[in-house]
């Protein structure tokens, strides 16, 4: 196990070292956070904040979608952040155990330093709000990695759009495009579920989570529904990218037809009346009329000619 940091704060203030078993004071809260704990180790937590069984199995399973499960005052926290890496939305996991005088954060993605703790350090104000003010601040964190996640996937969209209108998609924007519906959709079944969860924060009434801090949970839900409807629209974008590469495709391909017809019938004069003069006949008046080479060379010409303009004018060359 990973102790990440352990410390224990009164009126917003870090008073003293957390990861000694010393009781806690009144007004007193103790925050730690961890990485990748083992089971034995996460024993001695549950021993001495008496977290629930239930809790403690569900802290080892991963990839959950995000919830809140309820064990009297306590709470049960599963939480998703996501970034792209290499184009692919990748999901971080945190855990966070809620109690009266305790909360404890696990991460089972380590990445970057979160520096959650030290923004809410720097303000005593909000920190001083206890637990609920902690648990708000690592909800809050997680929904706001979401939106770089579709800013970026936006900008992926339009550049597709782009080439969608100026030429055929390659067949590897073609796969990018069902790849990038595949992740938006398990995105949208993630925010779904983080949309519940702020929802029941903001509802729930265990006594260290305060009336006034349900409109910090409303503003997060907002900023999660948002993102929601972001998530649904760049969806339809991408449907609609590959109906109009399709459409236009088409077009390009019917355009294509058009060339080759109208050219395959300009052709076929010249070849069909070459064709009539190659069967060796004895009995052909042209042949015997000094004029009639020339005239049979015009009658070509100006009916390849004909055919040319005619099909010019309709737009099929």
């Amino acid at each position: 196990m990973t102790v990440l940091a352990a410390y224990v704060y009164k009126d917003g203030k870090r008073v003293r070292d957390g990861a000694s078993a010393t009781p806690l004071g009144p007004g007193e809260f103790v925050w730690i956070g961890l990485v990748d704990p083992a089971k034995a180790e996460l024993e001695v937590l549950q021993q001495r904040f008496e977290l629930h069984p239930l809790a403690v199995e569900d802290a080892f399973q991963l990839h959950q979608l995000p919830k809140v499960d309820v064990y009297g005052d306590d709470l049960f926290v599963v939480t998703r952040a996501a970034h792209l890496k290499q184009g692919v939305i990748v999901y971080d996991e945190s855990h966070v155990f809620a109690g009266a005088q305790h909360i404890i954060t696990i991460r089972h993605s380590p990445g970057k330093p979160h520096p959650l703790r030290e923004r809410l350090e720097g303000a005593p104000d909000r920190l001083g709000r206890g637990i609920d003010a902690v648990l708000h601040g690592v909800i809050d964190f997680q929904v706001q990695s979401y939106l770089p996640v579709v800013d970026r996937i936006e900008d992926e969209l339009v550049e597709l759009e782009k080439r969608a209108f100026e030429s055929s998609l390659t067949n590897i924007e073609i796969a990018r495009i069902f790849d990038l519906r595949r992740q938006l959709l398990r995105f949208g079944r993630i925010l779904g579920a983080m949309s519940e969860v702020c929802f029941r924060l903001e509802h729930l009434t265990p006594p260290y989570l305060s009336p006034q801090m349900r409109l910090y949970y409303r503003d997060t839900h907002d900023h999660v529904r948002r993102v929601e409807g972001m998530v649904e629209g760049l969806r339809e974008v991408l449907s609609s990218v590959f109906e109009v590469s399709a459409l236009l495709e088409q077009q390009r391909q019917s355009a294509i037809t058009r060339k080759l017809a109208a050219w395959a019938a300009i052709l076929a004069v010249p070849t069909a009346v070459a064709g009539i003069y190659g069967m060796n006949f004895e009995v052909m008046p042209e042949l015997d009329w000094a004029f009639g080479y020339f005239l049979v060379l015009a009658v070509i010409a100006g009916t390849c000619l004909y055919l040319y303009l005619r099909f010019r004018r309709a737009g099929w060359l």
